[in-house]
């Protein structure tokens, strides 16, 4: 945000130089990064002085120039090469000297130098307007009145204003500092505080706003109070719409902003001036002389200012006129067919209040990020409006001619009252870390329009203006506090005291870098998702889902607009935004948090999720035919990871009636379950726009580091003794699940069986049978304690044998 020195001090008496105002604004929260000198006319007229033309000759070597000999009052003539037509003696001119640097109207500059220009030497150059910048006339050059004298400098005969302009870093919550006399008040408190100064702030704004007809008034209907809870407006007839006078054209420009008319450019004086955004209608073209704050049905077509066609939402605040034809985004942007052009005499001003997260919701979804919409997205004050319309009108009837046409029509409802906080003494003194006397306290509040209404010993009420929106808390009121008493004044403690806490068992963070460590040796990548959704992901995938969504007003981007209740979607956008760039082969992991609603509580819980998709390696000569990755490799990546964290005992079972996945297998300990995994629906990746299968996993994190406290940490050397493996293979129905045949197996091989290691399946109904595969396992024993033997194992097997036999009813191959 821009601000002017020389605008402040419209509003304060001070003499401080620039570079101390802006150290003040910067202690007080306005923060000024970066600061520069502006000139009315870029480079001063500096080296330009007032010349006569005291000979003017046809150049010898060039038609269409002039060989001229001008005096300046210092010294021998110049002679100048000239090429004007309208060049002649006894002119009084404009001339540049050697050495200056001329800013021309287009932005270029040039150094002038002694030179030749057809073999005649030219000392200077006589100057055009637009070569000086003062305008855009180049036709020729610029002949002063005979009586200006010789020798003056150009800065006195076009004054140039001279100016310091602040660049504010102005943060979201400072609804009141958005405008000049915002930034005054703060300035005006500080001065008052530490140098001395009355505080007090003069009133620029005339006081000759009267109304002389009332020809044209203007009904107003506010349809959305919830959206506009204060609209106000007045009619001015008969204005003509010309270029403003150069003081508010300054005033402009000094601050970025390019003038246009009179009327536009009141608007903008007046939203930099005060932080009310108005705006003006052409009053001819609103239907019925009837303007409607409403919305429109969603997908109605709105031609803005920028001549682009935008489909309106349900959602967005339209001004109206009689007929409910759209005029203006409302707080946004003006529409194409209802602004003030040249042809326009007769005017409907408007100045309004509206709801911040309206108008932020607008200008977002339109990426419309004007100024009027910025002041209203922070909170515009709803007891300004009628203020800042007189001023507004009466200085379009002072620049525009024409006169007031109506009453003011203010349309306010609900009156909006300074909000009441309530602050203990004590409380000031805590958080701020300084005792303060409360007539010092008192001093402050009352520097910043903060009134204290009421106070005891112990506590004072406190009444804030309605332009500090952001000031609600007893936390806000003793911000605004230490702002004004200076942070730099709070002392550092000598000595810093703080009570070392021993870390818990496991070490969450220990425990996820271990994870994550694993997870990263395997070729896996770590994402971090916002922990905002959609929630149109739910309500046209998850239906069920949605009472438990958490929904929010998110006014930066409207479609961010729940919490999300799960990892998924997280990485589904991932895969998605990489797929596009034609990156296919993804191993992704992403720890945070999700949330749901249960009953009248928040459950939120730290989630661990796995995705892969593509193949395993990139296509190379090694694998040149190598098959994607699939449930086997997330299931690997899965135990992996459980038995890294020393969960190695887990029920595993497939999963049943899973709206996320269409296949996948669940790992519980008891009835709790602590992780799934899986290939995701089909219908999700479409819906997606994702071309490939996803394998995804889930992991209750929280519940993971839960059970791991509940385990002790055992140690048990490797056995130094060797190990003993036998194959067996065996045929056994189909609709056995391989789970309860290592389950089995298990159980009947005893306390020495280490591993049991699937390495072939075989399906051949001719050779074994309608129904029926074959298992390929091999078992490995080992004693800790010492060397098996040939019996003890063979016992072991033959008890495994028999258990398959009678209570799988598999055929052991011999």
């Amino acid at each position: 945000m821009k601000i002017s020195l020389n605008w402040l001090k419209t509003y304060l008496d001070m003499e401080l130089p620039a570079e101390q105002v802006a150290e003040i604004l910067t202690d007080i929260g306005l923060e000024v990064e970066g600061m520069e000198a502006w000139e009315s006319i870029e480079g001063g007229l500096e080296g330009v002085v007032v010349g006569e033309v005291l000979s003017c000759e046809r150049h010898p070597n060039a038609d269409k120039l002039s060989l001229t000999k001008v005096d300046i009052g210092a010294g021998e003539p110049l002679q100048i090469v000239c090429g004007a037509p309208n060049v002649a003696a006894g002119q009084k001119v404009l001339v540049a000297q050697v050495g200056t640097t001329l800013h021309f109207h287009n932005g270029k500059a040039l150094t002038l130098k002694k030179t030749k220009i057809r073999g005649e030497v030219s000392e200077g150059m006589i100057c055009a307007e637009d070569e000086l910048g003062l305008g855009e006339d180049h036709s020729g050059i610029l002949v002063l009145p005979p009586e200006t004298p010789v020798g003056t400098p150009a800065s006195e005969v076009f004054p140039v204003e001279r100016d310091t302009i602040f660049e504010i870093g102005l943060t979201p919550n400072r609804s009141d500092a958005t405008c000049h006399r915002g930034v005054a008040q703060d300035l005006a408190a500080a001065l008052k505080t530490h140098h001395g100064h009355s505080g007090m702030l003069r009133n620029p704004a005339p006081s000759t706003f009267q109304v002389e007809s009332r020809d044209f008034p203007v009904e107003v209907i506010v349809e959305n109070t919830e959206a506009c809870p204060r609209y106000s407006g007045v009619s001015i007839a008969g204005v003509q719409v010309k270029e403003s006078p150069e003081w508010l054209k300054n005033r402009l420009r000094a601050i970025g902003q390019r003038p246009i008319n009179n009327i536009v450019d009141i608007t903008n004086f007046i939203l930099h001036d005060m932080g009310q955004p108005l705006h003006a209608f052409d009053l001819d073209k609103i239907a019925g002389r009837t303007v409607r704050v409403k919305t429109l049905p969603d997908g109605t077509p709105f031609t803005t200012l920028d001549e682009m066609e935008r489909r309106l939402s349900a959602e967005d605040l339209m001004i109206c006129d009689g007929s409910s034809k759209g005029m203006c985004i409302a707080g946004v942007f003006g529409g194409v067919g209802s602004g003030v052009t040249e042809t326009t005499t007769n005017i409907f001003l408007e100045s309004a209040h509206f709801n911040p997260r309206w108008i932020r919701r607008t200008s977002t979804r339109f990426n419309l990020r004007t100024d009027a919409a910025r002041v209203f997205e922070k909170g515009s004050d709803p007891n300004i409006t009628v203020e800042a319309l007189k001023w507004a009108a009466a200085l379009m009837v002072e620049l525009g001619g024409g006169h007031i046409a109506s009453d003011i029509v203010d349309v306010y409802p609900d009156p909006i009252q300074p909000a009441r906080v309530k602050v203990a003494w004590e409380y000031v003194n805590r958080l701020i870390g300084v005792p303060m006397r409360k007539e010092e306290v008192r001093e402050i509040l009352e520097a910043l329009n903060m009134k204290i209404v009421e106070q005891s010993g112990e506590y004072f009420v406190c009444e804030v203006p309605t332009n500090k929106a952001d000031v609600t808390r007893p936390a806000d009121v003793v911000e605004e506090i230490l702002r004004i008493y200076g942070l730099n004044r709070v002392p550092i403690p000598s000595l810093i005291r703080s009570t070392p806490t021993p870390a818990p068992k496991p070490d969450p963070r220990k425990v996820r870098a271990a994870a994550a460590g694993l997870l990263t040796g395997q070729g896996f990548h770590e994402i971090m998702g916002l922990s905002l959704s959609q929630s149109r992901y739910y309500q046209n995938l998850l239906p069920d889902w949605e009472p438990e969504l958490l929904f929010l007003m998110n006014t930066s981007n409207v479609h961010l607009d729940v919490l999300r209740p799960h990892l998924l979607f997280s990485g589904l956008e991932a895969i998605a935004h990489n797929q596009n760039r034609q990156q296919t082969d993804l191993k992704l992991f992403e720890f945070g948090k999700v949330y749901r609603k249960k009953g009248e509580k928040i459950d939120e819980r730290e989630r661990l999720a796995l995705f892969l998709s593509g193949r395993p390696h990139p296509e190379n000569w090694k694998y040149p035919n190598e098959e994607a990755l699939d449930i086997y490799h997330l299931k690997g990546t899965v135990q992996a990871l459980l038995q890294r964290l020393g969960l190695e005992d887990l029920q595993e079972a497939p999963l049943n009636a899973e709206p996320l996945f269409a296949y996948g297998l669940q790992w519980s300990s008891g009835k709790k379950p602590l992780a799934t995994a899986g290939m995701v629906k089909p219908s999700i990746l479409e819906w997606m726009d994702i071309r490939q299968p996803v394998f995804a996993a889930d992991l209750d994190w929280e519940a993971l580091l839960e059970f791991l406290k509940s385990r002790k940490t055992t140690f048990q050397p490797p056995s130094r003794f060797p190990a003993v493996r036998r194959d067996l293979a065996f045929v056994i129905e189909k609709s056995v699940e391989f789970r309860e045949i290592v389950e089995l197996v298990r159980r009947a091989a005893g306390r020495y069986l280490q591993d049991i290691n699937l390495f072939d399946i075989f399906e051949d109904e001719r050779k074994l049978g309608a129904g029926k595969k074959s298992y390929a396992i091999r078992l490995t024993f080992q004693a800790a304690e010492r060397t098996l033997k040939d019996k003890e194992v063979n016992k072991a097997l033959e008890g495994v044998m028999k258990a398959l036999e009678e209570q799988l009813g598999a055929a052991i191959r011999r």
